[in-house]
Parts: C-alpha cells; sequence; structure tokens
C-alpha cells in the first residue's frame, strides 16, 4: 500500500504560496526562490508539514527539473526503506487449531494486588479487562487529545511565523486558555495569510472535550 502524500502548506514570506501534496507544493515554492534570487533582500520560502508545522527541509539548489527529481528520489527512499537482511521476517509456522493472531504484544504492566485480584474477577480474564478498559479511556480522551495537537501545532507555525509580530504573547496565552475571540483580537494586525492558515491549523482546538 503506497503511503499517504506529505501535506504541506508553502510562504514565501507572509504570502501562501500553495497548499497540497508537497510534490504540488515544492515546485512552486522552488520558483519563488528563483524568482528572488537576485533581490537583496530574498523573503523566505518556508514549507510547513501541514500535520506538525515543522519546517521541511528542502533542497533549493539546481534547475526546476533537478529540483523535482532530487525530491522525488528522497521521497521514493524514506517511503520504502530496504529491510535489512537480518531483519526480515522469519517463516511462520503454520498455526493449530485456536483463537487467529490478533495482533497482540506482549510486555510488562505493574499493578497493585488488589487491581489484579479486581482485574482476575473479569469476564474473560486480566488482559481482556484491561483492553477494554484501556480503549475506553483513548475514547474518552480523543477530543482532548486533538485540541491539545492542534494547539501544539498552531503554536509552532505562529511562533516561526508571527514569533516577533505584535500581540504574539497576547495570542499564544489565548490559545493556550482556549479564548478564541481574544486569539483573534490579537491577531488582527498580522498578514491575512498567516492568520488563515493559522485559524485553519486551529479548527480541533476549540472542541470542548
Amino acid at each position: 500500500m503506497q503511503p499517504s502524500p506529505t501535506l504541506c502548506t508553502a510562504f514565501e514570506g507572509p504570502r501562501r504560496i500553495a497548499s497540497g501534496p508537497l510534490l504540488a507544493v515544492a515546485p512552486l515554492a522552488k520558483a519563488a526562490v528563483d524568482r528572488t534570487a537576485s533581490d537583496p533582500q530574498p523573503p523566505a520560502v518556508l514549507v510547513f508539514d501541514d500535520a506538525s508545522s515543522e519546517v521541511i527541509e528542502l533542497d533549493w539548489r539546481g534547475t526546476p527539473q533537478a529540483f523535482l527529481a532530487r525530491l522525488q528520489a528522497q521521497i521514493a527512499s524514506t517511503a520504502q526503506p530496504a529491510m535489512p537482511v537480518e531483519d526480515a521476517p522469519a517463516a511462520v509456522a503454520p498455526r493449530g487449531p485456536g483463537r487467529p493472531s490478533l495482533g497482540v504484544v506482549a510486555r510488562e504492566v505493574t499493578l497493585l494486588p488488589r487491581h489484579w485480584d479486581w482485574l482476575g474477577q473479569q469476564s474473560g480474564g486480566a488482559s481482556v479487562a484491561l483492553r477494554k478498559l484501556v480503549e475506553t479511556a483513548r475514547r474518552a480522551q480523543e477530543a482532548q487529545d486533538r485540541v491539545r495537537q492542534a494547539r501544539a501545532v498552531g503554536y509552532k507555525f505562529m511562533s516561526t511565523m508571527a514569533g516577533h509580530a505584535p500581540g504574539f504573547e497576547e495570542a499564544s496565552r489565548a490559545l493556550f486558555a482556549g479564548d478564541r475571540a481574544a486569539l483573534e483580537t490579537h491577531t488582527t494586525a498580522w498578514p491575512a495569510d498567516v492568520r488563515t492558515h493559522l485559524m485553519q491549523l486551529l479548527a480541533d482546538a476549540w472542541v470542548t472535550p
């Protein structure tokens, strides 16, 4: 199965160039780099990973064709890493009758005696009870985790693009306080494309857990 393409957004200074898969966005960013290469102070061209707001490091050297070929080779090499011979999976012996493999991973769990006593009394035994508890906790935490992740990604972006902009400190406090109205107020003077992209990143940051 082919891995999902990296979705990203490119900025030339405060102006958003394009958003989409890296292979579609990177050539447009390369064109911006080449177009302003002779300027005394060319604007920074940055490509952000939409999932993390990390800046994707790209080698801008060479012609557009050479740049794209190098990028394609880089993506291909990271998408399907070679498996060392010693790590190749060993032949699996045919399974006998019984329960099918569930992909369960065995690891040590340390609990108090009363916890083990309670688990042992549950239907299906300790392992089944633990899995049910983990699934219940995971679903309960999903909304909160989305909020936390969205705020972290948004803060990473605004720190890079507006760390010295007026109202940054106030906007940061509003973000982590969950005060959307205050955040919008303190970012009013920021470039429109920066504000628009920031609010897109923060789409899940205001969900009430």
